[in-house]
C-alpha cells in the first residue's frame, strides 16, 4: 500500500510540473578511413566536444584473426558490421561490390521499425549503396521500407558534381550531405539517423600519411560539428535524449597509409567517440565496431527479437 501511494504521488507531481521523460534518439556518423593514431594527433575540437560529454576509445574491426569471423578491413564490410552487429562470415559483405548481403542478419533500422513502425529514420550518405544495398531499403527480404527520409546518390549526378581526379567532388558532396543532415535534424529530430562521409578515405588513398590527410580530417571534424550543433539545438528545444556516436570503418596500412584491407594492427584499429555518460567497462576495454548496434538498441530501448539478438557478435558498451 505504501508503494502504491508513493507511485501515485510521483504521477501527480509529474502532471503538476508538466515534466516528461526525454525521448531517446540516436545518430551515428561514419567518417571513412581514419586510423586511430591519426584522429588522436589531429586537432578535432568538435569530436573532442562530443567525447568530453561521454568518452573516446580505440576499437577494432576485422573480426577475430584466424577464426571464421576474420573480416576484410574494407569500407562496406565495416559499415555492414556496424549496421548488423555481426562480422562478415554472417552478413556476407566481403567487398565494396556488395554482391549478396545476407539479410537474415537484421540491420539496426529493421530492428527499430520492427520494435515500433512509428519511429522515424533517416540516412544521409555520400554513397547510395549504403541505403539501397546494405540496408536494402524497400527490399522485402531486407524487411521492406525502413528509411523515412534520405539524401544520397549525389555521386551519380555528374552535372552538379563533375568528377575530378582529386575527389573534390566527393568533398563537395560530403558538404551537401552534412547540410541536409543538420537541416533535417533541426526540423524533424528523427529517432534514428546514419550519416556517412567519404572524403578522408579518398585523400588517404591519394596521399597516405600526409599533410593533405590532416587537412581532410580537420575538414570532416568541422562537418561533425555542424551536425553536433543541430543535435544540441534540437535537444534544447524539446525533451530529447540524444546518443551521438562518431566512428570510422577501418584504419590504414603502416607503410604508406594509402592502403587497407588486411589484418595489420593499424588497419584493424579504429576509434569511437560518443556523448553517452552511461558507458560501462566494456567501452574502455577495446570494443569492436559490432558493439555499436547493441549500444544504440539499448539507448533507444528497442526490443530485439530473441533470434536476432542471439546472432549478434557485439555487446552494448552502454549501461
Amino acid at each position: 500500500m505504501k508503494n502504491y501511494f508513493y507511485a501515485l504521488l510521483m504521477l501527480m507531481s509529474v502532471a503538476q510540473t508538466g515534466a516528461t521523460e526525454p525521448s531517446p534518439k540516436a545518430i551515428f556518423i561514419i567518417i571513412d578511413g581514419i586510423p586511430a593514431d591519426v584522429i588522436e594527433k589531429v586537432n578535432t575540437p568538435n569530436i573532442d566536444a562530443v567525447s568530453a560529454r561521454g568518452g573516446y576509445t580505440r576499437a577494432y574491426v576485422g573480426g577475430q584473426i584466424g577464426t571464421e569471423s576474420e573480416s576484410p578491413t574494407v569500407s562496406a564490410v565495416g559499415y555492414h558490421s556496424l549496421l548488423t552487429g555481426t562480422w562478415a562470415n554472417k552478413h556476407n559483405v566481403t567487398t565494396n561490390e556488395i554482391k549478396a548481403p545476407n539479410y537474415r542478419y537484421w540491420d539496426i533500422f529493421r530492428i527499430a521499425k520492427n520494435h515500433n513502425p512509428s519511429l522515424t529514420t533517416a540516412v544521409f550518405s555520400t554513397w547510395k549503396d549504403n541505403r539501397t544495398k546494405l540496408i536494402g531499403d524497400g527490399l522485402s527480404q531486407a524487411g521492406g521500407k525502413k528509411i523515412d527520409h534520405y539524401a544520397d546518390g549525389f555521386e551519380h549526378d555528374t552535372e552538379l558534381f563533375p568528377h575530378d581526379l582529386k575527389s573534390n567532388y566527393i568533398r563537395e558532396i560530403d558538404q551537401l550531405v552534412t547540410a541536409r543532415a543538420a537541416d533535417h535534424i533541426s526540423k524533424s529530430s528523427p529517432d534514428l539517423t546514419w550519416v556517412y562521409l567519404q572524403y578522408t578515405d579518398d585523400i588517404g588513398h591519394f596521399f597516405g600519411d600526409s599533410d593533405e590527410q590532416v587537412k581532410a580530417v580537420e575538414l570532416m571534424d568541422a562537418r561533425v560539428g555542424e551536425i553536433w550543433r543541430a543535435v544540441l539545438d534540437s535537444q534544447h528545444r524539446s525533451a530529447q535524449d540524444w546518443l551521438f556516436i562518431v566512428t570510422t570503418d577501418h584504419g590504414r596500412n603502416s607503410t604508406t597509409g594509402r592502403g587497407h584491407g588486411g589484418q595489420s594492427e593499424r588497419e584493424r584499429t579504429i576509434w569511437i567517440a560518443t556523448n553517452s555518460n552511461k558507458l560501462n567497462d566494456h567501452f574502455r576495454q577495446m570494443p569492436a565496431i559490432v558493439d555499436i548496434l547493441p549500444s544504440i538498441a539499448r539507448h533507444l530501448q528497442l526490443s530485439v527479437p530473441k533470434n536476432i539478438a542471439a546472432q549478434l557478435d557485439g555487446q552494448s558498451f552502454i549501461e
